[in-house]
């Protein structure tokens, strides 16, 4: 499969994105391109990405004169907090980074996220590169330079933006992916066709078969095609201030959802496929989407399969956690809701008695009387 090279550029930093297979193996001389004189490179990773991909990593990085330095971490939603950066940030003080140092993150999206924001605030900031080994890393979290880790109050609320000098997107390293952790990266595939490609939303439905069995065409077709989404919209709103807020389609309720499972029993990509469901319900309910649109919308996401089941909790508890999200403003939610596909609007002042008839609805539950 040929490397794809997608750009992001913004005011304060320009670096690519390259999709394709054999990644990791070439990961040396490409980053050589980047950093002519990069002797060494820290590489944050959990035992189990290691075990898969760290040797080719390693060898790539070897034949072109780069050392790498391995630091392992767990990967899991729990411990992707303050002190784990802080365990990381020891280690390499131990190993004698300095500000030249270069740290890399191979494997999914607590990593890349964990990686990043230990990146961006040792010795108050060095170089990132990104490896991801996940759908959703590859298609979304990977990109944009948003790192952080969570409170025990909400996802992501300690971070900073720090942008990588490159991605490297290895579709080989996919075929390793367990079905679930797969299948959820697809709904951020369908976030983005929703918000900015009605085309990736066509070839999602026509094509989801070839899709799910990883087909690489076809996967590379989806591949390229979202991070395009997210490339354009990173370019035109570097942080988060404007357009780029679309980007959190799903998210203000799969947030809250996570958090209320305790991190455990929903992948952040399920969260997101529920949040997808959820965003449409209110916005049919707000007059804002047809009812066909919807319905595709709906389809997509239940093809691609199963969701794991909602956290038994009353709507009531759901709407105040969305209150601990960080993308309210001023005291009130705003929702990014789809308009029709390929395109969504940011909407504020959502009266709480249609948010929680939407969420009511989404768990098959009665209305309140």
């Amino acid at each position: 499969m040929r490397v794809s090279t997608i750009w992001v550029r913004t005011p304060t930093a320009r670096y690519p994105i390259w999709v394709g297979t054999g990644l990791l193996g070439a990961s040396g001389r490409r980053l050589r391109q980047l950093r002519p004189r990069l002797k060494q490179m820290f590489i944050v990773s959990s035992p189990r990405v290691w075990a898969l991909w760290g040797r080719r990593l390693a060898e790539g990085l070897r034949g072109a004169g780069i050392e790498p330095v391995t630091l392992l971490t767990d990967d899991r939603e729990e411990a992707k907090r303050l002190a784990t950066v802080e365990r990381l940030a020891e280690k390499l003080l131990g190993h004698g980074a300095d500000r030249g140092a270069v740290v890399a993150a191979l494997g999914g999206g607590v990593v890349g996220d964990v990686a990043g924001f230990l990146a961006a605030t040792y010795m108050r900031g060095v170089a990132c590169v990104q490896i991801p080994t996940t759908l959703v890393g590859q298609i979304d979290s990977a990109i944009g330079g948003k790192t952080g880790v969570n409170l025990r109050g909400g996802k992501n609320l300690l971070g900073a933006f720090h942008h990588p000098l490159a991605v490297l997107a290895d579709v080989g390293t996919l075929e390793t992916l367990p079905a679930r952790e797969y299948r959820a990266g697809l709904y951020e595939a369908v976030k983005c066709a929703i918000l900015g490609d009605a085309g990736l939303f066509r070839f999602l439905e026509e094509n989801l078969a070839a899709v799910l069995a990883r087909q690489p065409k076809a996967l590379r077709r989806v591949l390229v095609r979202s991070i395009q989404v997210k490339a354009r919209m990173v370019a035109r709103d570097e942080h988060e201030r404007g357009p780029r807020r679309a980007l959190n389609l799903g998210h203000t309720f799969g947030h809250a959802f996570e958090t209320l499972a305790g991190y455990r029993h929903l992948r952040h990509g399920e969260a997101v496929g529920w949040g997808l469901l959820a965003a449409t319900r209110l916005a049919v309910r707000l007059g804002r989407l047809s009812a066909p649109h919807a319905e595709r919308i709906e389809r997509l996401v239940g093809a691609i399969g199963r969701l794991p089941a909602l956290p038994s909790t009353e709507p009531e508890e759901i709407y105040a956690q969305l209150f601990a999200d960080k993308k309210k403003q001023a005291s009130e939610l705003y929702f990014v809701l789809p308009r029709r596909l390929g395109r969504v609007e940011m909407v504020a002042g959502v009266p709480r008695g249609d948010i929680l008839a939407s969420l009511r609805q989404l768990a098959g539950r009665p209305p309140a009387r």
